[in-house]
């Protein structure tokens, strides 16, 4: 691991992040209800909100507005994604860590945490207990450390993709791991990843630094802001960006999303593919206080500005949220989450129905399975989708504008969505689910219109459940 003092930044790498900026739309915004509604009408159009703008919608507290944003953020979901939810599961190879978050339970100081690195047959183990219950997409978490160089995860990719069990087999591998130099990020892509998410954690500088000791990796703001950019330049242009809310003002973090957001857009011409937005949860040896937790409304709150301010860009919910809150949040705007989810290492084989602390970087809100989630999302109206398509036939970065093609939802989206589901309902679903599922299938051809292409979806329908076909995808 070399030091980042003889690392190569992007080029014209900047700190975008400008903390005063920020602080003063904050303390400066006082949008009267016309305001409010000519921004909403605006987003509810698929045009990005500016920082002003932005500000603005965070400042606009009272309850009938607030509504009115609520509203708005279900809207354009429906607009832009339909009532597709993208369905995946987290699995981390390894904890060993170099660096001293104060956050995090993996941090290098916690005597307590338990360390390991999952072998390659406990990776093909975690695989196939994935596998067996209907997992297509994964995102893999290292911790960052020597050990977890670009080589070893391009082989660690290489080797998730190798395992195939019955009918299943992981159509798409994301990656959340350190920021890596240009030559690392196109090793890393060679291997056939998805997205790379690399998390600010907070854009706030000062909070940045109490966070991340300077003494570690981590602790450089720049290099890791700078990450997405060697990326791109790197020719990987699939990327998410995130940050944990619960450190500063939940408020700062979101115009610092929206910052990062708008930047990418205007730089390389298009913006993160996904934004996270997770609240921190008790972890092992944490004790950060509760100045800045984030209550229930104020989540519900960011969830939907956010929504707002980037109309185009995939959401991820993750299970750090309790059930019910993660299925009223869903509705303003989501478009992924994660389920079934255990994030011990080795927790998908060895993991009980209780979570072990000393195991986990942070306790899961929902560990529900993926068959209890499916039906869930089923009895809300959603499609639960496992869908890869667009990725493996290079609708990504600049090319991935669903949001700009007339009828895109329902030439691709849909259809492949429905051949997904249906994959699922006939390999492992439980019978409850099952039922319900082919209501929603019939339900949703019936809305598509007479084509060639509902004709061949209903005849791809058909072979996946009489065949051993899988996978097929417009």
């Amino acid at each position: 691991m070399r030091d980042l003092k003889t690392e190569k930044l992007s080029k014209n790498a900047v700190d975008f992040i400008d903390d005063a900026l920020l602080e003063g739309l904050l303390d400066n915004a006082r949008p009267d209800k016309a305001r409010v509604r000519e921004i909403i009408a605006k987003s509810l159009n698929k045009e990005p909100l500016s920082l002003v703008e932005t500000a603005d919608l965070l400042a606009a507290d009272e309850p009938e507005l607030v509504d009115e944003i609520f509203a708005a953020a279900r809207e354009l979901k429906r607009k832009v994604y339909g009532n597709r939810i993208v369905l995946f599961a987290p699995l981390y190879i390894g904890n060993k860590c170099v660096n001293d978050c104060r956050y995090c339970a993996f941090r290098r100081s916690n005597e307590n945490a338990i360390r390991r690195t999952l072998s390659h047959d406990e990776v093909r183990q975690q695989i196939e207990a994935l596998e067996n219950v209907g997992h297509k997409r994964l995102i893999l978490v290292f911790g960052e450390h020597p050990d977890y160089n670009a080589d070893y995860v391009a082989e660690i990719v290489r080797l998730v993709y190798s395992v195939k069990v019955g009918h299943g087999s992981i159509r798409r591998v994301n990656i959340n791991a350190a920021p890596l130099n240009h030559d690392e990020f196109k090793k890393v892509k060679q291997a056939g990843i998805g997205t790379y998410q690399i998390f600010q954690e907070t854009y706030h500088h000062e909070t940045y630094a109490k966070m991340h000791p300077s003494d570690t990796r981590k602790g450089d703001y720049l290099w890791r802001l700078d990450g997405l950019n060697r990326a791109m330049e790197a020719g990987l242009d699939d990327i998410g960006i995130g940050a944990l809310f619960g450190l500063t003002d939940w408020r700062f973090e979101v115009l610092g999303l929206v910052s990062h957001s708008l930047y990418l857009q205007e730089r390389y011409g298009v913006g993160p593919h996904t934004i996270s937005f997770p609240r921190l949860r008790p972890a092992g040896g944490v004790n950060l206080g509760e100045d800045y937790l984030v209550g229930d409304y104020d989540f519900k709150r960011l969830v939907a500005i956010l929504r707002l301010s980037v109309p185009y860009t995939g959401m991820i919910l993750t299970a750090r949220e309790e059930p019910e809150l993660r299925r009223e949040v869903m509705a303003f705007g989501v478009s992924q989450i994660d389920a079934g989810s255990r994030i011990e290492i080795g927790g998908y084989t060895e993991a009980g129905d209780a979570q072990v602390m000393e195991r986990e970087q942070f306790t899961l809100g929902d560990i529900r399975s993926l068959d209890e989630i499916v039906h869930e999302l089923l009895s809300d109206e959603y499609i639960p989708s496992w869908c890869t398509a667009c990725y493996r036939l290079g609708r990504t970065g600049e090319h991935f504008m669903e949001f700009a093609i007339p009828g895109f939802i329902k030439q691709y989206c849909t259809p492949n969505a429905l051949s997904t589901l249906t994959e699922y309902l006939v390999d492992y679903a439980s019978d409850e689910t099952r039922t319900a599922g082919e209501k929603t299938i019939r339900t949703e051809l019936d809305k598509l219109p007479d084509s060639p292409q509902k004709t061949e979806l209903i005849s791809r329908l058909k072979r996946i459940r009489e065949t051993d076909d899988r996978d097929l995808y417009f």
